[in-house]
This record gives structure tokens, sequence and C-alpha cells, in this order.
């Protein structure tokens, strides 16, 4: 397993977007941009594919830390700070509600006179 894959997992199992990764990096002062970071996540056949070395995924799990357990003046509860990042990436309530408004108006379209019907395929012999 390479690093990028490493990196790749760990980017899904933890919901990062590119703007995460960016900041958990400037935690341990270590700079880079978007555009670099796309490079590790992309396909081996990919002509901009761009192996992830071992210092930067090594800086990335250091600010992971740091990110989920904090420093030693301000230390953090892993656990909280996951929960706190799952509510922020949960998607509204509003969309569901969308959705039942569209069927309740497809509904009202439906014309009721008009009785279901039952198919009987039987076999003429």
């Amino acid at each position: 397993m390479t690093n990028n894959d490493i990196f790749k997992k760990l980017r899904v199992a933890l919901k990062f977007r590119d703007d995460d990764i960016v900041d958990i990096l400037q935690l341990v002062d270590f700079k880079i941009s978007k555009s670099e970071l796309g490079a590790f996540f992309r396909k081996e056949d990919h002509p901009n594919y761009m192996e992830c070395g071992d210092q930067v995924l090594r800086n990335f799990l250091n600010g992971l830390v740091i990110h989920l357990r904090g420093t030693r003046d301000n230390p953090k509860i892993p656990g909280e700070v996951l929960l706190t990042m799952a509510k922020s990436t949960s998607k509204p309530a509003t969309r569901n509600s969308e959705k039942n408004d569209f069927k309740a108006k497809q509904m009202k379209k439906i014309d009721t006179a008009i009785d279901s019907v039952k198919y009987k395929n039987k076999k003429k012999s």
C-alpha cells in the first residue's frame, strides 16, 4: 500500500475536504496548495499524478494528532472533535421536506376517478 492510498483512505474515512487537509497541515507549519493535494488523489495513470512522499504523510499525521487531541496547553477530547465534524458535514433536513412537497404535488395531479386495472396473462390453449 502506497502513501497515496493511505492518504486517500484517511481522507474518505474522516470526510475531509481539501480545505480541511490544508488547515491540518498548517497546524504543523507545512504549506501545500490544493492543486498539489489533488495530484496525490489522482489515479496513477493520470498525467498530473504525483507520489505522496513520506514527509507529506508524516506531517499530515502529526497535524491530525494536533487537530484531534489538541496541544498540551489546550487539550481536546478526540471523540467530541469527531462528533462536531460529523454534525457539520451532515446534510440539511430541508432537502427531505422538499422531496415530500414534490410528491404531494404529484399526487394531487393524479386522476382518482380512474381505477387501477389488473392484467392477467393467461396462456390460451
